[in-house]
């Protein structure tokens, strides 16, 4: 959404943080160009959802000016290893910035508000758009074309619960420790898991499903909100920091 006053100025990098997929940035160098931060974290669903547009983005306007900055600030186990993450970040084909915040140094400087939190800053480096969560994906990528000057389609939405007009219901709160199993309505179901054998594995309502790498995993689907009961086993090989819920589209 656009801020209230256009006064508020981005906070600088942390000094000697780490960097993936790109040098140290510094916010005085991007003088003259938009950039993009968004705080995220490998692990959480709702930071997967939004990542196809930052991907996008950075794809579609890199070459007109944008910066894309995807501040990595851990919310679990999994997630605060950065092995995993320079893992998680190949894995997911992130090919813009990722600047590592795992003691929440920048994090703590935007005062930020969840996973994820997405901040855009004009050339001056002024506040210009920010949003918290998933969605507003049409608004965004219209202030950026604004601040490049540049007219381009938006993207279309990546899924159905993308659509600006979507009828979302809120879904279960995410279970952060024992028991993980139990009712839930939802319209997804996802662990955040890691192996510590190469043939890790959990049972989801009777099933096997394999856990080759650490992070969310979707357990359960459904077309729309239901309501349902997950019985989550997770042996030795495997540890568990969260069942997450994400939200389904509205029954007709």
């Amino acid at each position: 959404m656009r801020p209230p006053i256009d006064s508020i100025q981005a906070p600088p990098f942390p000094p000697g943080a780490q960097w993936l997929n790109s040098p140290a940035l510094e916010l005085s160098a991007l003088h003259g160009r938009p950039v993009l931060i968004e705080f995220w974290d490998f692990c959480r669903p709702n930071s997967l959802a939004t990542l196809p547009y930052l991907k996008a983005w950075h794809e579609r306007y890199a070459a007109d000016g944008l910066v894309v900055v995807s501040v990595h600030s851990p919310g679990f186990r999994t997630s605060a290893n950065e092995d995993h993450t320079r893992a998680a970040v190949a894995r997911l084909g992130i090919a813009h910035a990722v600047l590592l915040d795992t003691n929440f140094a920048l994090w703590r400087e935007y005062e930020n508000a969840g996973w994820p939190g997405r901040y855009l800053w004009n050339a001056d480096s002024m506040l210009a758009d920010y949003h918290y969560g998933e969605g507003a994906y049409a608004d965004c990528e219209a202030v950026i074309c604004e601040l490049l000057g540049v007219a381009r389609e938006p993207l279309a939405p990546v899924r159905p619960q993308d659509a600006p007009d979507a009828r979302l219901v809120v879904p279960s709160e995410d279970r952060l420790g024992e028991p993980f199993s139990g009712p839930y309505e939802a319209g997804g179901v996802w662990a955040v898991l890691e192996p510590r054998t190469p043939q890790a594995a959990v049972a989801v309502n009777g099933r096997e499903l394999a856990v080759p790498y650490p992070g969310a995993h979707l357990l359960i689907s459904h077309e729309r909100h239901s309501r349902g009961e997950l019985e989550l086993t997770a042996g030795t090989d495997v540890r568990c920091d969260a069942v997450c819920f994400t939200p389904g589209l509205a029954a007709d």
